[in-house]
């Protein structure tokens, strides 16, 4: 209610704000083929007639009624005659009429008055018309309203216009992005190339006359301007954005069918000018539109995957065609025996002589020749309806519309590897090619594998150019130059110009691919690819087979592995790391790759779940001098092929669940570092057998089950490092100190009480490691015997004195003594020059109970490393990691092993 002096408000709305609607109205067109339209369009003229003839029903649809003399129609010819034999026509009641009251008199009487006869015409009208003259109209109109629902009932039924309505939106999101115009102008411009290249070549013999001429289909790049109206927008785009060239020489060069790829060669000169002067025109995409274009690559995949596992679509379809069918033919059959019911006259017997004094009336209906045309019209136009179901029938079942190949589309030599479809979405791009084939092809571009790979080409190359890769490329310890990339959709292009580059590292790499443009990587030498798909060309194959040297490959499953890694001859070093088997993994792999042509292999870590030494390292084992296997817990049974490799040098297995000393290590005379770390060990009885490896100096057996350690250990004469941590060991053997060359002594976390005296005949040792063991004194001789001693960890005992002779160990750089019953440090520990500057971890209390001056020299900060000479360097160790001054700490053994 307005207010007196308040101004009324009124809502305006443009025009533009329903163009949505009306827009998604014209959508569904798109996948309306050409016989829905006239089938749309003949169930409007239907509707139309229907809706004439109930109008004109409405409006002055009666009948006219005489009533019938019967001297009259005893005159009447004989079919009629005999059509009312049964009908009496002389009233049953004549008046008589004396001639004295009416004289001039003669005859009957055949007049009505007006009432009589509208009664009589209404009477008739529902008496002696029949009910098709009478509800034909309404039951027509009817009938055209239910094939009106019925003409589009799959687009909009609940299962499947869903599924539509995002099919059309994706199709406008394709017509609209500019990387289309660009994909298909591209892929014109290959097809441009191809066909001169084929023109230029040698006429070949015309073919003989039987033989059927061969034509060449040409799809031009302007295929973009169709009427479509979701087309306009991509049309103004595609005119103000020019095409881009193919970004790099893989995306041009792959996408080349073989022929084409052998005629390149003496045409490469005509090739390479058309390809520059298209650079010099081709613009790419700005970042948006390249994102937006990766995202509608995603929501195509993602809706491929959806909509090809149903086939809701094409059964509503055939089952609405069915059911017009069916609905046409039912009206046809109970139709037309009715046209001969619609008559002009009409005899009527009202049963209403005693008022109007007539038995037998004719009557005519005004409607008549109006309503036979109008329905012999609109069983014309039904006859058409049902032929064109008739035509929708069999397209349907003489046309595979559960599979859709884009065949017109091979010809062009860039969307050559778009994908078959399937089920609903095959179905549908068969109802858009009845509309527009070019819309198809504009949805081809996202569907295709080869449009995606330049798109993130063209994405890398702007987002990681050669001035980010230099700035990320880092100096490893070595000096090498390195460069690591982790979680690209594939490798940019400016990679390959980083001819100073020596170690690359890839990680999570979907499309890791190696083209003929490493050859510029002059320096590479070392590869990591760290669960990474990574494929290369037969170009580039010859490159990485000639520079590699060292190969990590970390992988999910053993059929990752990718056979050319087995043809890189001049490989130095090969880590594999993942699921291994020996039935299906690691023995099939390499039977099928092989290690033959690893000629020069010198080293093999594998990092897997083995069950045996699989034959094929027998053809590297004259080349190979160290062998790591990692198996993750599995237990190795078979290790007799390791008695071919005669030349190994160092031998790694750990976690491989081995109880004993392994038998075949008999055979290895040239063995220098065997590891049996993390396994099942408890004897070490096999020692022995061990005598005549004379060169072997390092044995690391912690992480065991060792109970004792025999005397046969003495054997090992030439051994500079013993490693039996975490085991449970409570006594050492004298044995064990009759190895005068032993240098590194480790006994961490065993069951010790007490270190034998003997331990002064190792004189060279320069590490000792005792922590976590129940030590409660070590032997004074110790400090005055083994004076090369350099780090002695004894933390997590149960010492209660430190002798005052760990002075004399001049060259003693580490000493851990925490977590002990000390209750004083002797003063003797300033006399330990190399001492300073972090190397005593003890806890602060009991640091602090040594004299202030001894405080002050070990707190003192140690020299720069440069300024200790070359014999006299901090030595690294498995328990004192070696760390700068600024960082040490007072941290455990246990957490410096971690």
């Amino acid at each position: 209610m307005i207010k007196e002096g308040q101004v009324p408000q009124v809502v305006m709305f443009s025009l533009s704000e329903l163009a949505p609607l009306n827009q998604h109205q014209n959508r569904f067109k798109l996948l309306k083929p050409w016989w829905e339209v006239f089938m749309d369009y003949l169930v409007v003229l239907m509707l139309m007639a229907s809706v004439l003839a109930c109008t004109e029903q409405l409006s002055r649809d009666q009948v006219v009624c005489i009533p019938l003399d019967p001297l009259v129609s005893a005159n009447s010819n004989h079919h009629r005659s005999s059509a009312n034999s049964d009908v009496v026509l002389t009233p049953t009641h004549v008046p008589h009429i004396s001639p004295d009251l009416h004289p001039t008199a003669r005859g009957r009487r055949t007049y009505l008055v007006f009432q009589q006869y509208v009664y009589i015409s209404q009477v008739c009208y529902h008496k002696a018309l029949p009910w098709c003259s009478r509800f034909f109209p309404y039951v027509a109109l009817l009938q055209s309203l239910v094939l009106v629902a019925s003409g589009s009932f799959w687009l909009h039924f609940p299962h499947t216009s869903a599924c539509i309505e995002h099919f059309l939106a994706i199709l406008a999101k394709c017509c609209e992005s500019p990387w289309t115009s660009q994909a298909l102008s591209h892929a014109a411009r290959q097809e441009n190339i191809e066909e001169n290249q084929r023109e230029r070549r040698p006429p070949r013999p015309p073919p003989s006359p039987s033989s059927p001429p061969v034509s060449h289909t040409r799809h031009s790049s302007t295929d973009s301007g169709t009427d479509s109206p979701l087309l306009k927008r991509s049309d103004s785009v595609s005119s103000a954005v020019p095409p881009s060239p193919c970004p790099s020489a893989r995306s041009c060069n792959s996408t080349m069918s073989p022929v084409s790829l052998a005629s390149r060669v003496p045409f490469a000169s005509t090739e390479q000018s058309v390809m520059v002067d298209s650079s010099r025109q081709g613009v790419s995409l700005d970042k948006s539109d390249g994102e937006q274009a990766r995202a509608l690559f995603e929501k195509v995949r993602k809706f491929r995957s959806h909509c090809e596992n149903s086939t809701i679509i094409y059964k509503v379809y055939l089952a609405q065609t069915i059911f017009k069918l069916l609905l046409v033919m039912l009206i046809v059959v109970y139709t037309i025996p009715l046209l001969s019911s619609v008559s002009f006259t009409h005899t009527c017997l009202p049963e209403a002589q005693a008022l109007v004094g007539y038995s037998t009336f004719e009557c005519i209906h005004v409607l008549s020749s109006l309503l036979r045309k109008l329905m012999v019209a609109y069983l014309t136009l039904l006859g058409l309806y049902g032929l064109l179901n008739l035509y929708t029938i069999s397209w349907i079942l003489h046309s595979s519309l559960q599979h859709y190949s884009f065949h017109s589309l091979k010809e062009l030599c860039s969307l050559r590897d778009v994908p078959d479809l399937r089920n609903d979405l095959a179905f549908l791009l068969h109802m858009l090619d009845q509309y527009d084939p070019l819309l198809a092809r504009r949805l081809s571009v996202f569907l295709s594998p080869i449009s995606e790979s330049r798109l993130l080409e063209e994405s890398l190359e702007r987002c990681w150019g050669e001035e980010k890769l230099h700035a990320m490329t880092s100096v490893d310890a070595d000096g090498c130059s390195r460069l690591q990339l982790v979680a690209l959709p594939r490798l940019p292009p400016a990679l390959f110009t980083l001819s100073q580059l020596q170690v690359l590292q890839l990680e999570l790499i979907t499309e890791a691919r190696f083209t003929a443009q490493v050859a510029n990587m002059n320096s590479l030498r070392e590869l990591h690819l760290y669960n990474c798909t990574a494929a290369v060309d037969p170009s580039a194959l010859g490159v990485l087979q000639e520079r590699l040297e060292v190969l990590h490959f970390t992988f999910t499953q053993a059929s990752q592995i990718p056979s050319w890694i087995f043809s890189l001859r001049s490989l130095h070093e090969l880590h594999l790391s993942g699921r291994l088997s020996s039935e299906g993994g690691v023995g099939r792999s390499w039977a099928l790759g092989s290690l033959r042509q690893l000629r020069h292999l010198r080293v093999l870590v594998i990092r897997g779940m083995l069950q045996r030494v699989s034959g094929e390292l027998c053809e590297v084992a004259g080349s190979l001098v160290r062998l790591e296997i990692y198996n993750e817990g599995t237990r190795l049974l078979v290790l007799t092929a390791l008695k071919r490799m005669v030349d190994l040098t160092e031998l790694v297995l750990q976690d491989c669940q081995l109880e004993r000393l392994p038998s075949a290590l008999m055979a290895l005379s040239n063995l220098r570092t065997l590891n049996l770390q993390h396994n099942n060990l408890r004897t070490l009885e096999e020692l022995l057998s061990l005598a005549h490896l004379r060169r072997l100096s390092c044995l690391r057996l912690a992480n065991n089950r060792v109970l004792a350690v025999p005397n046969s250990v003495g054997v090992l004469r030439a051994l500079e490092i013993l490693d039996l941590s975490y085991n449970q060991i409570r006594t050492l053997p004298p044995a064990l100190f009759t190895l005068r060359s032993l240098r590194r002594l480790l006994l961490a976390s065993n069951l010790l009480e007490e270190l034998p005296v003997e331990v002064k005949a190792l004189k060279l040792l320069t590490e000792l490691d005792l922590s976590g063991n129940r030590l409660e004194n070590l032997p004074p001789d110790l400090f005055s015997r083994c004076l090369e001693l350099r780090i002695l960890n004894v933390a997590h005992n149960s010492l209660s004195v430190l002798p005052g002779g760990v002075g004399a160990l001049s060259h003693l750089c580490r000493l851990d003594l925490r977590s002990n019953s000390l209750e004083e440090l002797p003063a003797e520990l300033g006399c330990c020059s190399r001492l300073h500057g972090g190397g005593l971890l003890v806890e602060e209390w009991l640091f602090l109970s040594l004299p202030p001056p001894v405080r002050d020299f070990l707190s003192r900060s140690a020299p720069p490393p440069g300024t200790y000479s070359e014999g006299h360097v901090r030595p690294e160790s498995d328990s004192f990691p070696y760390f700068p001054p600024t960082q040490w700490s007072f941290s455990s053994a246990l957490e410096s092993q971690i």
